[in-house]
């Protein structure tokens, strides 16, 4: 029987996303909905550090402390050069929106529409980030793993599939926005689409022999 590995977001794009780019790691994938664990206030405070690998390993860290189970969290974000790198880290929270999730979706892209309205195309770049953290046991250190792609932020939306700011940010390397792209398309060239390859390639390789210590062993 497979080992288990729980992924730590409630968010349902992302479970949708990470099921497809982990399907065949050598894990079931068990998410935090069938564990039982319960949304605690806490939660909110994981995302508080100052960078996404920050932030990453500190949900990693957390939601295995709760299960005992091998885990794997992300944080990820938009940045636009023409604003400092903003959002960044505080993607989720731009428009600092409660509520459910489509509703703060939109009132961040509102947002970053409302800061960029007037720009250029060429004052419009921007890149999605995505930091993967990996904690193999509650007591062990984690690994992390990156992925980014370019492009710029669209003046309307284009496109309804994806969530956050899909619509809006238009890829480089798919000449469309990620809100208009096809899943499989999006998939090989986002941010979380690399970031979570990587690790996935990562296990696979390590799983010849065994994760123990925050070390890697049997390549």
């Amino acid at each position: 029987m497979k080992p288990k590995l729980l992924v730590a977001t409630r968010n349902p794009g992302k479970q949708r996303e990470i099921a497809t780019l982990l399907r065949d790691i050598p894990f079931d994938l068990v998410f935090l909905s069938e564990t039982g664990i319960p949304e605690r206030p806490e939660e909110e405070t994981l995302e508080h550090a100052d960078s996404f690998e920050g932030n990453a390993r500190r949900k990693a860290e957390y939601f295995s402390r709760l299960s005992g189970l091998a885990t794997v969290a992300d944080d990820s974000g938009i940045e636009v050069f023409a604003l400092g790198g903003a959002p960044g880290v505080k993607s989720r929270r731009f428009a600092m929106l409660t509520g459910p999730m489509a509703e703060q979706d939109e009132a961040n892209n509102r947002e970053l529409l409302r800061r960029l309205a007037g720009l250029p195309e060429e004052r419009r770049r921007a890149r999605y980030r995505c930091v993967v953290a990996f904690q193999p046991r509650p007591d062990a250190p984690s690994y992390t793993f990156e992925g980014t792609c370019n492009g710029r932020i669209l003046e309307q939306y284009r496109g309804t599939g994806g969530f956050g700011y899909d619509p809006l940010f238009f890829s480089d390397d798919l000449g469309m926005s990620f809100g208009e792209a096809p899943a499989d398309a999006k998939h090989e060239v986002s941010h979380r689409g690399r970031a979570f390859r990587a690790f996935a390639e990562w296990l696979l390789r390590t799983q010849g022999g065994t994760v123990r210590d925050g070390t890697a062993e049997g390549d």
